[in-house]
């Protein structure tokens, strides 16, 4: 533990302040943002970190506050600007018709009855070259006009799209986690992507199947003229209605997908350049293009001068700013959200729950799935479960001769567990798909991911048989 704290009282503090968060959230209605906060402080104070920040042998600054700032602003500096810009181009999308547009090319592709693969393979094919809480956050308007084309359940729809993009980010390189658990075993990056999207997709389906059969029909939530998500009594699909969809005045295809296109595009040349060490004269200049922040930022000034080049200019800023308002509370409760994870890290906390696990005699190979499973649920971020299990557990594996392939996908799958309010995917989820309720919440996301790490647990114990 960092500067002597004690590992039990840190762990009696976040159960503490876990208790509280939920008492807050559910009885008091605190806001979650706030909520967030007061349960980090008592984190904090109960597990005994300092009220003042010192600074420590090292240089670095330690204490509360410290980590509620530095945990706040590291979660906004990597996907903040990425939220701004996404709201904004998801709002071109719905006002220009290109949402609808889109919609109308997914129903056509899929056919009737298939709208949640469609979008979970939407989802499964974007989350690979970019996050996907920014993923989420500008193909949420497709999933919108697809319900209010359809009339399904536009809960049922975005969770189906939530579940595709998050699967693939947690599984397949060269998203940073799996690809870094990749590099701490020594594994063949080729044939864990062909293992990982094999994996994936009894995951998405068991997903789609969840929010299809329960989700759409307990949350019963489409689009009224306005646009506003609004509870309505249920009523069956109207794929009558989604097929004969009209199109006059709708942007073309291309023109409409266009915004989504270049910047995957560019984040696809940027991951595979570095992969290959390929930074040299013109991909350096490729590889600034496709930083994720430049590229999404790049498909809204596409968004502004195709789809928007039919309106007013003042209009358009109109839109965009209106979009900003809807992204105001998903940074803050994200960033909060970071803040909590935060001060689990800076404590070590983390690192003494893991060699705590380690030390134990479980299986070998349930090894980095508890250790992945358990800092997932401790401190949020999915991509530091994976790597803080795969860092403790690959020298154990190795040394055992298990499979270093299989024990990186089990670090992988842990990662999926349980997402709740210190994810800042679970925010944005929830946020965007307008579910404001803590016990709506965890039942929209947290079951879901918790769907797809059951499927991945139990592919990982048959692939130990054979590998």
């Amino acid at each position: 533990m960092v500067n002597g704290l004690s590992g039990e009282r840190m762990l009696i503090g976040l159960a503490i302040g876990i208790a509280v968060l939920i008492f807050l959230v559910l009885k008091t209605k605190v806001q979650a943002f706030l909520a967030l906060i007061i349960c980090t402080v008592i984190v904090g104070i109960v597990g005994g970190m300092p009220l003042i920040n010192i600074t420590l042998e090292d240089g670095k600054t330690f204490g509360i506050v410290n980590s509620i700032t530095s945990g706040f602003g590291g979660t906004l500096g990597s996907i903040g600007i990425i939220i701004g810009f996404g709201v904004m181009m998801g709002q071109i999308f719905e006002v220009t018709g290109a949402a609808q547009r889109m919609a109308h090319t997914f129903l056509k592709l899929f056919g009737k009855k298939r709208e949640e693969e469609a979008l979970a393979l939407t989802g499964f094919l974007v989350s690979i070259p970019i996050f996907c809480d920014s993923g989420f956050v500008v193909l949420a308007p497709i999933a919108k006009a697809i319900s209010k084309a359809t009339k399904k359940s536009f809960i049922g729809l975005g969770v189906a799209l939530a579940a595709g993009l998050v699967i693939t980010h947690s599984l397949v390189p060269p998203t940073p986690g799996p690809l870094g658990v990749c590099g701490i075993f020594g594994v063949d990056v080729g044939k864990f992507i062909l293992l990982t999207i094999v994996l994936a997709i009894p995951m998405a389906i068991a997903c789609i199947a969840y929010a299809r059969l329960f989700l759409s029909k307990k949350y019963y939530r489409i689009p009224n003229e306005e646009g506003e998500v609004v509870e309505a009594p249920y009523q069956e699909p109207d794929y009558d209605n989604a097929f004969s969809m009209d199109t006059e005045g709708m942007p073309g295809t291309l023109v409409s997908f266009l915004p989504l296109i270049v910047p995957i595009v560019l984040i696809l040349i940027n991951t595979v350049a570095t992969a290959l060490g390929q930074t040299a004269g013109i991909m350096e200049v490729l590889i600034f293009l496709g930083q994720p922040i430049i590229a999404v930022g790049l498909g809204l000034i596409v968004a502004i001068f195709t789809l928007g080049k039919n309106i007013e200019r003042n209009e358009i800023i109109a839109e965009m700013e209106k979009g900003m308002m809807s992204a105001g509370i998903i940074m803050l409760v994200t960033g909060g959200g970071g803040a909590l994870g935060q001060i689990i890290k800076d404590s070590g906390l983390g690192t003494f729950m893991a060699e705590g696990l380690a030390g134990t005699a479980v299986p070998i190979i349930i090894l980095p799935l508890i250790i992945s499973t358990a800092m997932r649920f401790i401190q949020g971020s999915g991509t530091v479960a994976m790597t803080t299990a795969a860092g403790i557990s690959a020298p154990i594996l190795v040394a055992a001769n298990v499979s270093p392939l299989l024990g990186a996908v089990a670090c992988c799958v842990g990662s999926l567990f349980f997402g709740y309010f210190n994810d800042s995917y679970f925010w944005v989820v929830n946020r965007t798909l307008g579910v404001r309720e803590a016990k709506d919440q965890l039942t929209v996301w947290s079951v879901t991911s918790t769907i797809a790490w059951a499927v991945g647990v139990v592919e990982v114990l048959v692939l130990s048989i054979f590998m």
